[in-house]
């Protein structure tokens, strides 16, 4: 087939070279505040986070440059599944799951509630640099099953 009319992909997405998942554009600061020196400085301004728990790759750039989960400062969900999900209130994945076993929300609910207010402090503590909220719905419906 002739490439002239080949459409080219509209996608603006940048994948992990690790595991092709989509980033998660995530802003420098987010970067130099969980990345240990000197791996933070190896990494473009316009960087993204890989969502894949599977992948060592926690922070990687359009020019495939990666930063390790080795190289956080603390263990960042979903890399580790024992770290917080919620990291202002510290809300784990363990937590979701008792709810789960115990056929209640209270501990999702309230992270969740709590997640809305003025004390959140997502932007500084969130390896995303964005709220936990949907991560955490996403989790409890995911496993709800």
């Amino acid at each position: 087939m002739n490439k002239a009319f080949v459409r080219e992909s509209d996608s603006t997405d940048e994948l992990c070279p690790k595991c092709g998942a989509i980033g998660v554009p995530v802003r420098r600061d987010v970067v130099l505040r969980h990345v240990r020196e000197p791996a933070s400085g190896s990494i473009a301004e316009s960087a993204n986070f890989c969502p894949s728990p599977g992948c060592d790759v926690v922070y990687f750039d359009m020019f495939e440059r990666t930063i390790a989960a080795s190289a956080v400062r603390t263990p960042v969900f979903p890399k580790d599944p024992a770290a917080p999900i919620c990291a202002c209130f510290g809300l784990a994945a363990a937590d979701i799951d008792l709810d789960l076993a115990e056929g209640v929300n209270t501990r999702t609910k309230a992270c969740l509630l709590r997640a809305r207010t003025a004390e959140a402090r997502c932007a500084e503590l969130s390896p995303t640099g964005q709220p936990c909220v949907a991560e955490v719905q996403r989790y409890f419906l995911r496993n709800k099953g």
